[in-house]
């Protein structure tokens, strides 16, 4: 499930949704619950989406949530088995996700900021048992988001975290078309993820950096294969 994984977030509509789709977009992630940043749908109507492509890909809820018990409703009323968390989660809470919902994927996020290589070390040694991966990315200071910055960071630190842990690591912080295949190459993840970067400026999905940001990502994944 993990290799070449290919996340697209932020979407908008059906029709965004199933463009991506279309230009191989595998995982689409639908921001809910957010402490920071505007929610790019309500509820229902991601609950709506979700639905019509749930056959054709494999949605992605993330938020800020903490609390088990919310997390498995929150999933349950979206019909979702993959979240993505973003908000600070205690150990116990992720061991009780794991216990009562065991089918969920857990996607744990290791948000890189000034100098926290041992505070993200610390995050996966606490709880690597009771997550399937971990995706990094980059901290805003002036807004205090956690994830859709469009900043990078030293991916210096993300390749360390995969050296570090045996889950799949998933890269994401200012990704976009044009630096996805070097991110990729130096990093080597297990996959990427975008939001941001791949829209235009009406901060709607555009399908050409779509499809050139899924090819760049999918040639830099089959160079690794092929020992570079």
């Amino acid at each position: 499930m993990w290799d070449n994984f290919i996340q697209i977030a932020g979407v908008k509509n059906l029709a965004e949704a199933e463009m991506l789709i279309s230009k191989g977009v595998r995982f689409i992630g639908f921001p809910l619950r957010l402490t920071v940043n505007a929610e790019d749908t309500t509820e229902a109507e991601a609950g709506d989406i979700i639905a019509k492509i749930k056959d054709k890909s494999f949605p992605v809820l993330i938020t800020y949530l903490s609390k088990a018990d919310e997390i498995i409703e929150f999933c349950n009323y979206l019909d979702v088995e993959i979240v993505q968390l973003h908000g600070d989660v205690e150990v116990d809470e992720l061991a009780k996700l794991k216990l009562f919902a065991p089918k969920i994927k857990v996607i744990k996020s290791l948000v890189v900021k000034k100098d926290n290589i041992g505070e993200l070390r610390k995050i996966i040694l606490q709880t690597q048992n009771y997550v399937d991966a971990y995706i990094t990315d980059t901290y805003d200071p002036v807004t205090g988001a956690e994830g859709a910055t469009g900043k990078t960071h030293d991916w210096k630190i993300s390749k360390h975290l995969i050296s570090f842990t045996e889950k799949p690591v998933i890269l994401a912080g200012g990704l976009n078309a044009d630096n996805v295949f070097s991110a990729v190459i130096e990093v080597e993840p297990s996959g990427v993820d975008s939001h941001t970067g791949v829209e235009n400026a009406a901060g709607e999905k555009d399908p050409e950096k779509v499809e050139a940001f899924v090819n760049n990502a999918l040639r830099a994944f089959e160079q690794i294969r092929l020992g570079k």
